[in-house]
């Protein structure tokens, strides 16, 4: 069950409330969070303003309504809010950051006693000329008010855009860190807020992980150095929902970019904490991705996938959660007319 936790600023002096969606962990055995539901445009609204205030980013808020303009989505317009995940794969615990989805899950420790939780937060990711490295690293380091120093290849492109930059930005509101900055161990790399909030969601950073200024306040606060982040790219996940395969599909990114020969061996020679990422993994067919998924979500448990209806969620990729398949055990396969993942393929 989801829970929205408001955080007033001291004296009113925020006029965007700040919402932290945090559900409680599913037991082992289920993938699925939160649910889809709608809101009504009032005559000011955009959709960006409507994502920001509902725990979502661009991508998010316009891949779920593709007729509706962004910027007049108009009054009286039902908004789908895509709030339903698929948990990602792998280990639940520390903070993954999923950049095929544009989103971010943390995992807090659980105290004795108290009932596991998962954060999730929209981000902004590298642009595809400055993209976001892949692997598994750990927060090193966390600074209130951070100032800016631009590197050279940062401030290289602002002075060929006529904007150049200071040697250092100061903290404030043209410091594009926002106030809260968590350093990566990725050399270069930070998890921070921004002072441009539209852009969440959006590949528009030189590599950095941007958030919503109320969501990275609210994660500093419950996040510790050392914390274990894993960068991933996955942008078909596979769980179990009860008796149902639910699967989440989003739009291939452009291939990450490797990270740089210099990069790696330096982090080797320090022996880092880094994973470094499967770069032939990185350009498959959705498809390919697809039956990757349903491998490891019936490594345990035999289930079935309906590949028509796999098929036309992949055409449409938005992001929004759907059933594509279910346990063999709790169904007459020829009624439900669910294909086997096996027999799919053999026909092709």
């Amino acid at each position: 069950m989801i829970r929205r936790f408001t955080l007033i600023a001291a004296l009113f002096t925020s006029a965007i409330p700040a919402y932290a969606a945090i559900y409680d962990l599913p037991p082992d055995g289920i993938d699925v969070i939160g649910e889809i539901s709608t809101v009504v445009a009032t005559y000011d609204d955009t959709l960006v303003d409507i994502a920001r205030r509902h725990g979502l980013g661009y991508q998010d808020i316009v891949r779920a309504n593709p007729d509706v303009n962004v910027w007049v989505p108009g009054e009286g317009t039902e908004i789908v809010l895509p709030n339903r995940f698929v948990l990602p794969p792998g280990p639940r615990s520390g903070l993954v950051l999923n950049l095929a989805e544009y989103r971010m899950y943390y995992y807090p420790e659980s105290k004795d006693g108290q009932v596991a939780k998962v954060h999730t937060y929209p981000m902004s990711i590298g642009r595809m000329d400055w993209e976001t490295p892949l692997g598994r690293t750990q927060i090193v380091a966390m600074a209130k008010n951070p100032a800016w120093y631009p590197p050279q290849s940062v401030r290289d492109e602002h002075a060929a855009d006529g904007d150049p930059l200071p040697r250092i930005v100061p903290p404030g509101p043209e410091n594009p860190l926002g106030t809260r900055a968590l350093r990566l161990g990725l050399p270069g790399y930070l998890i921070h807020g921004t002072n441009r909030p539209a852009g969440v969601g959006m590949r528009v950073s030189h590599g950095c992980v941007r958030m919503f200024p109320e969501d990275v306040e609210f994660l500093f606060d419950r996040i510790q150095v050392k914390t274990v982040v894993r960068i991933i790219n996955v942008p078909v996940k596979l769980g179990w929902e009860g008796e149902t395969l639910v699967a989440e599909v989003h739009r291939l990114l452009e291939e990450p970019q490797r990270l740089p020969e210099e990069t790696a061996e330096h982090l080797e020679s320090l022996d880092a904490d880094v994973e470094l990422p499967d770069v032939e993994s990185l350009s498959k067919d959705p498809l390919t991705h697809v039956t990757e998924q349903f491998i490891t979500a019936t490594a345990e448990r035999a289930g079935q996938l309906d590949w028509t209806v796999v098929e036309a969620l992949v055409e449409r990729s938005n992001g929004i959660p759907e059933v594509v398949g279910m346990s063999i055990q709790s169904t007459d396969v020829k009624e439900a007319g669910i294909k086997n993942a096996a027999t799919s393929a053999a026909s092709e």
